[in-house]
């Protein structure tokens, strides 16, 4: 009788805490899901609102280029997007606080790409395409590469943080985004150049939905593992 009462009183004492860290780690991990799913409805919602815009030549950073038709409409929710994402590097870093350095530095790396990325739709916006030059959006091209960089560190060592199946999607998906990301390298010297880029919208969208799906399940995989280990145990 003695030992049930003491572990009836320890449950009741830790329950509370617990459970309200359980939510706040639901949530941080949560924005995983949203930031992707905002990002990708906050592209076609302003590729709609950007007349003769084109989804398949056209590169995403060309709806919040400087007086875009779409840019004020964008701007806030690319920065809504950054937030998000910021949640969920925190919420990745605390998962592996004291017991997956891996898992760590994945946090990190996507805290670092949202706090820079933040800076896109209001300090380094690009010109709009034949209105600038090489050397005027060079600060663009520059904050684009070092937050690829970000991402690509992010998914590779997120892919050392949980079991071998994440394991083998999260390489797998390392490898397709710097395929097409490497695809764009051209592209982007002709955009810079005012001149047409047929794929170009294609190829940047493969690499960048896949990095967004990424996010997305990775938030879901760290969901489902929690939910795992709060299970109680059968006696």
């Amino acid at each position: 009788m003695t030992t049930i009462g003491m572990t009836q009183d320890r449950s009741r004492t830790l329950g509370q805490p617990v459970a309200g860290l359980s939510r706040t780690r639901q949530v941080l991990l949560a924005c995983g899901i949203l930031s992707a799913v905002l990002y990708v409805a906050t592209d076609i919602l302003g590729g709609l609102r950007y007349d003769g815009y084109s989804f398949t030549s056209q590169a995403i950073s060309e709806l919040m280029a400087r007086g875009a038709p779409s840019e004020r409409f964008v701007d806030p929710l690319f920065i809504a997007y950054g937030v998000l994402s910021l949640a969920f590097g925190v919420g990745v870093f605390r998962e592996g606080a004291g017991r997956n350095r891996s898992m760590r530095i994945a946090g990190a790396c996507l805290m670092g790409n949202a706090l820079i990325g933040l800076s896109g739709p209001t300090l380094f916006e690009m010109s709009q395409r034949g209105a600038g030059s090489l050397a005027g959006d060079t600060p663009h091209i520059v904050l684009t590469g070092v937050l690829s960089l970000l991402i690509l560190l992010a998914i590779g060592f997120g892919a050392w943080a949980l079991g071998w199946r994440f394991r083998t999607y999260s390489l797998g998906t390392l490898l397709l985004v710097v395929a097409f990301g490497a695809l764009t390298v051209p592209h982007a010297a002709r955009l810079a150049a005012g001149q047409p880029t047929p794929g170009f919208g294609v190829v940047e969208r493969i690499s960048i939905y896949t990095s967004m799906l990424w996010m997305a399940v990775f938030a879901v995989a760290l969901l489902r593992s929690n939910r795992a280990a709060a299970q109680p145990l059968l006696p």
